[in-house]
């Protein structure tokens, strides 16, 4: 609505500090009301994995989820005032953003109403997000230019790239849903998820960046038109993650719920799609690997066992805290390894 403003200056940064400042405003004075309004529908709050640290069973209890519907918010608004909608990557970041949420959101009302920890079966939920990823990667392939449309970039290697032809399609597609999987297994801890998403989302910010606008060609072996819109939508999911994070750090006022979780970690997966540094991911994400490795571990190695447990617990961060680590240890040690993992990846941007 408003992109055309700053038109005469930077449209693209300028722009994205706007999106950034006007989802913070959003998250932070929308925060309480929407934290009240959760509260007196939610009188006993999100349900409690009993399988889960016992702490938590009373330092948790009575919490209310559904906090992503803030940052989908902040996020969606923010984006419709400052970026170019008549952009692909745009409606396409959008419509998975917002079906991936409605896809958690009803998880998370099925949990609270019927107090249960487990509401959508697995099947459901992949069938949901990989129908959506499908639709995504066919818009995305059809933005992006022909030549390289298909192609797997490498970090650190400017000039080097693999065509996977049509098995490109698949894989992106496994890329989304599984970014999506992987951050809801990481929201487990107050600030935990969000403070991840930050991190991740600031390096995609600077990706989509050059990719987008070509000012700095020696940064990246494509250029991607469409993509340069994409650092509005990075910049608004910061502002309205950090807005959040100021009612969801410890103790939590509310928790992100499967209605963040799974939309913001589908909108990065996308996101690495469109710039086509989804091996970036990996690396900048690695946090959300671990985490997601961990459960693959003790599931496989609980089955082969016998019921014998590899880690305390799964996912990882409740293995450090079985270990006896509290809480904002946890949190913040992640925190200052996906910060690294930031600067690492920022830094392939960098490679000739």
């Amino acid at each position: 609505m408003f992109y055309a403003l700053f038109d005469f200056f930077n449209p693209v940064l300028l722009r994205a500090l706007a999106a950034f400042a006007t989802a913070l405003t959003i998250a932070l004075i929308c925060g309480a009301p929407l934290i009240s309004f959760l509260r007196h529908h939610q009188s006993k709050g999100q349900p409690i994995r009993e399988d889960g640290p016992q702490s938590h069973l009373q330092t948790k209890k009575g919490t209310p989820t559904m906090g992503g519907l803030l940052i989908l918010g902040a996020t969606t608004l923010s984006t419709l005032l400052w970026a170019n909608l008549s952009n692909y990557f745009i409606w396409t970041s959008l419509l998975v953003l917002l079906t991936y949420g409605t896809t958690g959101f009803i998880d998370d009302y099925v949990k609270v109403t019927k107090q249960t920890a487990n509401a959508m079966t697995a099947k459901m939920k992949l069938v949901s997000q990989f129908a959506t990823a499908l639709i995504a990667v066919g818009i995305i392939s059809y933005a992006t230019p022909e030549n390289y449309r298909y192609s797997l970039t490498f970090p650190y290697f400017k000039d080097l790239a693999l065509n996977l032809c049509w098995f490109y399609i698949p894989f992106a597609m496994f890329v989304i849903a599984g970014a999506s999987n992987a951050v809801n297994l990481s929201d487990g801890l107050d600030g935990l998820a969000s403070g991840l998403l930050i991190c991740s989302f600031a390096v995609f910010t600077a990706v989509a960046y050059t990719c987008g606008t070509a000012i700095t060609p020696q940064f990246t072996a494509f250029v991607i038109p469409e993509a340069g819109e994409i650092t509005i939508l990075c910049a608004a999911v910061i502002g309205g993650c950090l807005g959040f994070l100021w009612y969801n750090a410890p103790k939590a006022q509310v928790f992100m719920g499967d209605t963040g979780s799974l939309a913001l970690g589908a909108l990065l997966g996308t996101i690495a799609v469109m710039t086509k540094h989804e091996i970036l991911l990996a690396l900048v994400g690695g946090v959300f690997v671990m985490e997601t490795v961990s459960v693959m571990i003790q599931v496989a190695y609980f089955k082969k066992t016998g019921g014998k447990r590899f880690f305390k617990m799964a996912p990882l961060h409740h293995h450090f805290e079985q270990l006896g680590w509290p809480e904002t240890t946890v949190v913040i040690r992640f925190w200052i390894i996906a910060f690294i993992l930031a600067v690492i990846g920022l830094s392939s941007l960098l490679s000739l």
